[in-house]
């Protein structure tokens, strides 16, 4: 059981941690997901995992977990089971991939991927490659298209994320790897009525008056105000709108991991604020990306 911090690098494809502080420590406990160097052989439990998956819900990344196994032709008696030991995240691994949910926004998303990472890194894995997965907004997009990100910005248009540490603004960059895009829309291009498009993804704070909805407790734009900035936002090259993306790309690139982001659009925000799209419709919308990546990790390990 490995009960330090080893330091790795990036040249050999690991996760590059940049805290001298982890090579001091003597364990570390990942709190989050109830795992521990200390308690926990994570070499043996993840030492394998080439891709991970993160998503919103608990639920839905069980449910890809165990769709990814069927599609993978793994044992039945090694059907994913939740292994992070917390209500806050839900963890579960099939082969190679690890489905994770990271919850809502970017503070939920920030402490989800730093402890990830951490796993990652502790576990040894390398040449790993990374995903978010979900739903959005689209942008002058017909609702059920899937966008393929080619960088995260803020509500500024700005590709980059930025913290307050110790009282002082950073900012980080947010591009993702233009390799995985490419890769992405060519497996796209082969699955019958999926339409995928490349482009920016808006990552903001909230949901409502971030994403200029009309329809929050409070507003103090008008609709002609909130169809210029989204306009604004289409002219920069923003193609969807979410709260995730920004910190999952930023914190990914500075790891070392290559990243990529895939989500299907459930509404035009140029021409409604309000999903009202039957159930049925939105369930079937909300696989696109599920069928996506699960096509892609075939593909990168020879399944057909």
């Amino acid at each position: 059981m490995d009960s330090g911090v080893q330091n790795c690098d990036t040249s050999n494809g690991y996760v590059h941690l940049q805290n001298p502080h982890l090579k001091t420590m003597t364990s570390d406990f990942l709190y989050h997901f109830n795992l521990g160097t200390a308690t926990h052989d994570l070499p043996a439990m993840f030492g394998d995992v080439k891709f991970v998956v993160v998503g919103g819900s608990a639920t839905r990344m069980g449910k890809f977990a165990r769709y990814i196994h069927q599609e993978l032709g793994l044992s039945e008696s090694e059907e994913p089971k939740d292994l992070a030991d917390t209500d806050r995240y839900g963890m579960f691994k099939a082969g190679p991939v690890l489905s994770v949910s990271h919850g809502m926004g970017m503070p939920s998303m920030s402490i989800m991927l730093n402890e990830l990472l951490k796993l990652l890194y502790h576990a040894r894995c390398s040449n790993v490659v990374m995903f978010r997965m979900g739903t959005s907004g689209g942008l002058g997009l017909e609702p059920g298209t899937v966008v393929i990100s080619k960088a995260a910005v803020d509500a500024c248009f700005r590709p980059r994320y930025t913290q307050i540490v110790l009282g002082q603004e950073i900012s980080r960059p947010t591009e993702l790897d233009q390799g995985l895009v490419d890769e992405l829309l060519h497996v796209a291009a082969q699955e019958e009525g999926l339409t995928a498009v490349a482009g920016n993804t808006m990552c903001a704070n909230g949901f409502y008056e971030e994403q200029g909805r009309l329809d929050g407790a409070f507003c103090d734009y008008t609709e002609q105000d909130k169809l210029q900035y989204l306009q604004k936002g289409r002219d920069a090259g923003v193609r969807n709108l979410e709260m995730e993306s920004l910190c999952f790309a930023a914190l990914c690139k500075k790891a070392g991991v290559k990243a990529g982001v895939v989500c299907v659009t459930l509404v035009d925000r140029l021409r409604g604020d309000q999903v009202t799209t039957p159930h049925d419709t939105l369930k079937e919308w909300e696989l696109r990306p599920q069928k996506l990546l699960a096509k892609f990790i075939s593909s990168r390990l020879g399944i057909k």
